[in-house]
Protein backbone atom coordinates (compact mmCIF):
# COMPACT_ATOMS: atom_id res chain seq x y z
CA UNK A 1 0.00 0.00 0.00
CA UNK A 2 1.12 3.71 -0.64
CA UNK A 3 2.78 4.62 2.95
CA UNK A 4 2.36 8.22 2.38
CA UNK A 5 -0.27 10.68 0.60
CA UNK A 6 0.52 13.51 -1.63
CA UNK A 7 -1.70 16.22 -1.13
CA UNK A 8 -3.12 18.07 -4.52
CA UNK A 9 -3.06 21.33 -2.64
CA UNK A 10 0.67 21.48 -3.45
CA UNK A 11 -0.14 21.83 -6.95
CA UNK A 12 0.15 25.30 -7.75
CA UNK A 13 -0.25 26.85 -11.73
CA UNK A 14 3.20 28.24 -12.55
CA UNK A 15 2.39 30.96 -15.68
CA UNK A 16 1.77 34.28 -15.92
CA UNK A 17 -1.82 34.54 -17.07
CA UNK A 18 -3.00 35.70 -20.28
CA UNK A 19 -5.73 38.50 -20.67
CA UNK A 20 -8.50 35.94 -21.63
CA UNK A 21 -7.45 33.95 -18.72
CA UNK A 22 -7.21 36.86 -16.23
CA UNK A 23 -10.97 37.59 -17.41
CA UNK A 24 -11.80 33.30 -16.87
CA UNK A 25 -10.48 33.96 -13.40
CA UNK A 26 -12.89 36.93 -12.77
CA UNK A 27 -15.71 35.37 -13.41
CA UNK A 28 -15.13 32.64 -11.98
CA UNK A 29 -15.58 29.81 -15.17
CA UNK A 30 -16.59 26.30 -13.90
CA UNK A 31 -15.01 23.13 -15.82
CA UNK A 32 -18.58 23.16 -17.17
CA UNK A 33 -18.50 26.72 -18.75
CA UNK A 34 -15.46 25.62 -20.38
CA UNK A 35 -16.34 22.25 -21.41
CA UNK A 36 -20.35 22.77 -22.22
CA UNK A 37 -21.06 22.12 -25.89
CA UNK A 38 -17.57 21.21 -26.45
CA UNK A 39 -15.81 18.45 -28.10
CA UNK A 40 -12.90 16.81 -26.20
CA UNK A 41 -11.06 14.36 -27.06
CA UNK A 42 -8.68 12.31 -24.65
CA UNK A 43 -6.39 10.23 -25.85
CA UNK A 44 -5.30 7.25 -23.26
CA UNK A 45 -8.82 7.29 -22.28
CA UNK A 46 -9.53 3.54 -21.04
CA UNK A 47 -7.72 3.77 -18.05
CA UNK A 48 -6.05 5.56 -15.05
CA UNK A 49 -5.54 9.79 -15.67
CA UNK A 50 -7.85 9.80 -19.09
CA UNK A 51 -10.32 7.74 -17.77
CA UNK A 52 -10.24 9.85 -14.88
CA UNK A 53 -10.39 13.07 -16.89
CA UNK A 54 -12.94 11.74 -19.39
CA UNK A 55 -15.54 10.95 -16.51
CA UNK A 56 -14.93 14.42 -15.23
CA UNK A 57 -15.43 16.23 -18.43
CA UNK A 58 -18.26 13.94 -19.03
CA UNK A 59 -20.29 14.90 -15.76
CA UNK A 60 -19.67 18.44 -16.48
CA UNK A 61 -21.44 18.65 -20.16
CA UNK A 62 -18.48 17.68 -22.27
CA UNK A 63 -18.92 16.46 -25.37
CA UNK A 64 -16.02 13.73 -24.56
CA UNK A 65 -14.33 11.58 -27.50
CA UNK A 66 -12.00 8.68 -25.84
CA UNK A 67 -8.86 7.35 -27.95
CA UNK A 68 -7.59 4.32 -26.33
CA UNK A 69 -5.95 0.85 -28.25
CA UNK A 70 -9.33 -1.12 -26.83
CA UNK A 71 -12.38 -0.88 -27.82
CA UNK A 72 -13.64 -2.97 -24.96
CA UNK A 73 -12.33 -0.48 -22.12
CA UNK A 74 -13.17 2.36 -24.47
CA UNK A 75 -16.58 1.43 -23.87
CA UNK A 76 -17.14 0.45 -20.50
CA UNK A 77 -15.80 3.94 -19.67
CA UNK A 78 -18.47 5.36 -22.46
CA UNK A 79 -21.36 3.40 -20.95
CA UNK A 80 -20.15 4.81 -17.42
CA UNK A 81 -20.28 8.61 -18.97
CA UNK A 82 -23.65 7.81 -20.43
CA UNK A 83 -25.13 6.79 -17.36
CA UNK A 84 -24.61 9.75 -15.71
CA UNK A 85 -26.13 11.78 -18.26
CA UNK A 86 -23.11 12.68 -20.42
CA UNK A 87 -22.19 12.47 -23.95
CA UNK A 88 -18.99 10.10 -24.95
CA UNK A 89 -17.99 8.85 -28.57
CA UNK A 90 -15.90 5.77 -28.55
CA UNK A 91 -12.60 6.12 -31.69
CA UNK A 92 -10.13 3.08 -30.98
CA UNK A 93 -6.56 3.53 -32.09
CA UNK A 94 -3.37 2.62 -32.28
CA UNK A 95 -1.00 5.39 -30.87
CA UNK A 96 1.97 4.05 -31.86
CA UNK A 97 0.66 4.60 -35.40
CA UNK A 98 1.28 7.39 -37.43
CA UNK A 99 -0.86 6.02 -39.94
CA UNK A 100 -3.60 4.51 -37.68
CA UNK A 101 -3.76 8.26 -35.58
CA UNK A 102 -4.39 9.78 -39.00
CA UNK A 103 -7.44 7.11 -39.50
CA UNK A 104 -8.75 8.18 -36.28
CA UNK A 105 -8.33 11.94 -36.71
CA UNK A 106 -10.28 11.64 -39.73
CA UNK A 107 -12.96 9.57 -38.46
CA UNK A 108 -13.11 12.03 -36.03
CA UNK A 109 -13.21 15.06 -37.75
CA UNK A 110 -15.40 13.46 -40.34
CA UNK A 111 -18.29 12.15 -37.90
CA UNK A 112 -18.00 14.96 -34.73
CA UNK A 113 -17.02 18.18 -37.12
CA UNK A 114 -14.41 18.94 -34.61
CA UNK A 115 -12.13 18.81 -31.95
CA UNK A 116 -12.21 21.72 -29.63
CA UNK A 117 -10.06 20.29 -26.60
CA UNK A 118 -6.94 17.96 -27.06
CA UNK A 119 -5.76 16.28 -24.51
CA UNK A 120 -2.91 14.14 -25.35
CA UNK A 121 -2.69 12.23 -22.04
CA UNK A 122 -1.74 8.74 -23.60
CA UNK A 123 1.90 7.76 -23.15
CA UNK A 124 4.69 5.25 -22.06
CA UNK A 125 7.07 5.30 -18.72
CA UNK A 126 10.46 3.43 -18.94
CA UNK A 127 12.53 3.23 -15.52
CA UNK A 128 16.40 1.76 -16.90
CA UNK A 129 19.66 3.02 -15.69
CA UNK A 130 21.77 3.39 -18.98
CA UNK A 131 24.07 0.84 -18.42
CA UNK A 132 21.29 -1.10 -18.68
CA UNK A 133 20.07 0.36 -21.96
CA UNK A 134 23.37 -0.20 -23.90
CA UNK A 135 21.26 -2.74 -26.14
CA UNK A 136 17.73 -1.81 -26.30
CA UNK A 137 17.69 1.14 -28.27
CA UNK A 138 14.25 0.14 -28.75
CA UNK A 139 13.19 1.67 -25.51
CA UNK A 140 14.22 5.20 -26.83
CA UNK A 141 12.20 4.63 -30.09
CA UNK A 142 9.37 3.64 -28.66
CA UNK A 143 8.98 6.28 -25.95
CA UNK A 144 9.66 8.95 -28.83
CA UNK A 145 7.06 7.48 -30.72
CA UNK A 146 4.38 7.19 -28.29
CA UNK A 147 5.42 10.11 -26.32
CA UNK A 148 6.18 12.76 -28.85
CA UNK A 149 5.61 11.40 -32.43
CA UNK A 150 2.14 10.59 -31.71
CA UNK A 151 1.26 13.58 -30.03
CA UNK A 152 2.78 15.49 -32.79
CA UNK A 153 0.99 14.17 -35.68
CA UNK A 154 -2.68 14.59 -33.55
CA UNK A 155 -1.97 18.27 -33.29
CA UNK A 156 -1.19 18.33 -36.35
CA UNK A 157 -4.27 17.31 -37.76
CA UNK A 158 -6.62 19.19 -35.55
CA UNK A 159 -4.94 22.37 -35.19
CA UNK A 160 -5.70 23.66 -38.74
CA UNK A 161 -9.22 23.60 -37.60
CA UNK A 162 -8.91 25.15 -34.26
CA UNK A 163 -7.05 28.16 -35.74
CA UNK A 164 -9.94 28.51 -38.26
CA UNK A 165 -12.73 28.65 -35.49
CA UNK A 166 -10.16 31.10 -33.62
CA UNK A 167 -11.04 28.66 -30.95
CA UNK A 168 -8.81 25.38 -29.21
CA UNK A 169 -7.08 24.25 -26.59
CA UNK A 170 -4.09 21.84 -26.50
CA UNK A 171 -3.14 19.85 -22.94
CA UNK A 172 -0.34 18.07 -23.37
CA UNK A 173 0.62 15.93 -20.27
CA UNK A 174 4.50 15.89 -19.41
CA UNK A 175 6.37 14.98 -16.50
CA UNK A 176 8.00 16.64 -13.31
CA UNK A 177 10.88 14.29 -14.24
CA UNK A 178 11.62 17.03 -17.10
CA UNK A 179 11.93 19.65 -14.44
CA UNK A 180 13.89 17.22 -12.24
CA UNK A 181 16.12 15.52 -13.97
CA UNK A 182 16.25 12.38 -12.29
CA UNK A 183 17.98 9.00 -13.25
CA UNK A 184 16.88 6.16 -15.18
CA UNK A 185 14.46 8.14 -16.93
CA UNK A 186 16.46 8.74 -19.86
CA UNK A 187 14.26 7.58 -22.67
CA UNK A 188 11.27 8.70 -21.03
CA UNK A 189 12.35 11.82 -19.68
CA UNK A 190 13.71 13.41 -23.24
CA UNK A 191 10.44 12.44 -25.49
CA UNK A 192 8.22 14.60 -22.49
CA UNK A 193 10.69 17.27 -23.15
CA UNK A 194 10.52 17.22 -26.89
CA UNK A 195 6.89 17.31 -26.85
CA UNK A 196 7.18 20.21 -24.36
CA UNK A 197 10.07 21.92 -26.49
CA UNK A 198 7.48 21.59 -29.68
CA UNK A 199 4.45 23.23 -27.39
CA UNK A 200 6.55 26.24 -26.21
CA UNK A 201 7.62 26.94 -30.21
CA UNK A 202 3.86 26.50 -31.70
CA UNK A 203 1.93 28.36 -28.83
CA UNK A 204 3.09 31.87 -29.77
CA UNK A 205 2.06 31.26 -33.71
CA UNK A 206 -1.59 30.35 -32.83
CA UNK A 207 -1.89 32.66 -29.46
CA UNK A 208 -3.36 35.18 -31.90
CA UNK A 209 -5.92 32.84 -33.50
CA UNK A 210 -7.41 31.65 -30.35
CA UNK A 211 -5.57 28.81 -29.72
CA UNK A 212 -3.56 27.66 -26.12
CA UNK A 213 -0.83 25.24 -25.38
CA UNK A 214 -1.05 24.23 -21.89
CA UNK A 215 1.79 22.04 -20.42
CA UNK A 216 0.66 19.82 -16.83
CA UNK A 217 4.08 18.74 -15.63
CA UNK A 218 2.69 15.98 -13.47
CA UNK A 219 4.04 14.55 -10.42
CA UNK A 220 3.87 10.48 -9.75
CA UNK A 221 0.52 9.35 -10.23
CA UNK A 222 -0.87 5.57 -9.16
CA UNK A 223 -1.44 3.81 -12.08
CA UNK A 224 -0.39 0.79 -13.35
CA UNK A 225 2.35 2.37 -15.67
CA UNK A 226 3.95 2.63 -12.45
CA UNK A 227 3.67 -1.01 -11.22
CA UNK A 228 7.06 -2.73 -12.30
CA UNK A 229 8.50 -0.54 -9.65
CA UNK A 230 7.90 -1.74 -6.43
CA UNK A 231 9.89 0.94 -4.77
CA UNK A 232 7.01 3.14 -5.75
CA UNK A 233 4.24 1.36 -3.50
CA UNK A 234 5.97 3.34 -0.69
CA UNK A 235 6.20 6.89 -2.61
CA UNK A 236 4.50 9.76 -1.95
CA UNK A 237 1.68 9.93 -5.37
CA UNK A 238 -1.68 11.57 -6.64
CA UNK A 239 -4.55 9.43 -7.22
CA UNK A 240 -5.90 9.29 -10.64
CA UNK A 241 -8.81 11.19 -9.75
CA UNK A 242 -6.25 14.27 -8.58
CA UNK A 243 -4.20 13.86 -11.52
CA UNK A 244 -7.86 14.18 -13.49
CA UNK A 245 -8.40 17.50 -11.26
CA UNK A 246 -5.52 19.25 -12.95
CA UNK A 247 -6.52 18.64 -16.21
CA UNK A 248 -9.77 20.22 -15.17
CA UNK A 249 -8.04 22.72 -13.58
CA UNK A 250 -5.70 23.25 -17.25
CA UNK A 251 -9.08 23.44 -19.16
CA UNK A 252 -11.05 26.01 -17.34
CA UNK A 253 -7.85 28.33 -16.16
CA UNK A 254 -6.12 27.78 -19.41
CA UNK A 255 -2.65 28.43 -18.13
CA UNK A 256 0.60 27.84 -20.18
CA UNK A 257 2.01 25.55 -17.39
CA UNK A 258 0.90 23.89 -14.35
CA UNK A 259 3.43 22.26 -11.74
CA UNK A 260 4.65 21.47 -8.60
CA UNK A 261 6.62 22.81 -6.48
CA UNK A 262 9.17 20.33 -6.21
CA UNK A 263 8.96 20.61 -9.90
CA UNK A 264 9.14 24.70 -9.26
CA UNK A 265 11.89 23.66 -7.12
CA UNK A 266 14.19 21.28 -9.78
CA UNK A 267 13.53 23.51 -12.46
CA UNK A 268 15.01 26.88 -10.82
CA UNK A 269 17.75 24.59 -8.71
CA UNK A 270 18.95 23.42 -12.15
CA UNK A 271 19.12 26.83 -13.29
CA UNK A 272 21.14 28.45 -10.59
CA UNK A 273 22.75 25.73 -8.93
CA UNK A 274 22.65 22.18 -11.68
CA UNK A 275 25.86 20.96 -9.13
CA UNK A 276 23.02 20.43 -6.68
CA UNK A 277 20.58 19.17 -8.61
CA UNK A 278 22.50 16.62 -9.84
CA UNK A 279 23.66 15.70 -5.93
CA UNK A 280 20.26 15.25 -5.27
CA UNK A 281 19.73 13.36 -8.39
CA UNK A 282 22.57 10.73 -7.65
CA UNK A 283 21.38 9.90 -4.07
CA UNK A 284 17.94 8.92 -5.64
CA UNK A 285 19.97 6.94 -7.81
CA UNK A 286 22.23 4.99 -4.71
CA UNK A 287 19.27 4.74 -2.88
CA UNK A 288 16.35 3.23 -5.15
CA UNK A 289 18.19 0.60 -7.47
CA UNK A 290 16.70 -0.64 -11.00
CA UNK A 291 13.49 -2.70 -10.57
CA UNK A 292 13.44 -6.28 -11.13
CA UNK A 293 11.22 -5.93 -14.40
CA UNK A 294 13.88 -3.26 -15.65
CA UNK A 295 16.81 -6.09 -14.63
CA UNK A 296 14.70 -8.80 -16.62
CA UNK A 297 14.56 -10.81 -13.85
CA UNK A 298 11.02 -12.90 -13.44
CA UNK A 299 11.72 -14.81 -10.02
CA UNK A 300 9.21 -14.88 -7.31
CA UNK A 301 10.46 -12.65 -4.34
CA UNK A 302 9.08 -10.00 -1.77
CA UNK A 303 8.66 -6.67 -3.00
CA UNK A 304 11.81 -4.73 -3.28
CA UNK A 305 11.03 -2.23 -0.23
CA UNK A 306 12.99 1.22 -0.11
CA UNK A 307 14.85 1.37 3.01
CA UNK A 308 14.09 3.56 5.62
CA UNK A 309 16.69 6.62 4.07
CA UNK A 310 15.22 6.08 1.14
CA UNK A 311 11.54 6.59 2.07
CA UNK A 312 12.23 9.59 3.77
CA UNK A 313 14.15 10.93 0.63
CA UNK A 314 10.62 10.06 -1.20
CA UNK A 315 8.59 12.22 1.31
CA UNK A 316 11.08 15.22 1.25
CA UNK A 317 10.79 15.26 -2.54
CA UNK A 318 7.11 14.26 -2.89
CA UNK A 319 5.59 13.69 -5.92
CA UNK A 320 9.25 13.29 -7.71
CA UNK A 321 9.97 9.91 -10.16
CA UNK A 322 13.11 8.70 -8.67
Amino acid sequence: MNGFSLDPRQLVVRSPLTPPVVARRLLGQSLGDAVRGKAVLITGASSGIGRAAAVKIGDAGGEVVLVARTRGKLDEVAADIRRAGGVAHVHPCDLSDLEDIDRMADEVLEQRGRVDILVNNAGRSIRRSIALSYDRFHDFERTMQLNYFGPVRLILRVLPGMRERRSGHVVNISSVSVQTGPPRFAAYMASKAALDAFSDSVNPEVAADGVQFTTIYMPLVRTPMIGPTEAYDRFPTLTPDEAADLIAEAITRRPRRISSRLGNYGELTRTLSPGSMDAIASTAYRLFPDSRAARGETGEGGPERPSRAGRLFANLFRGGEW
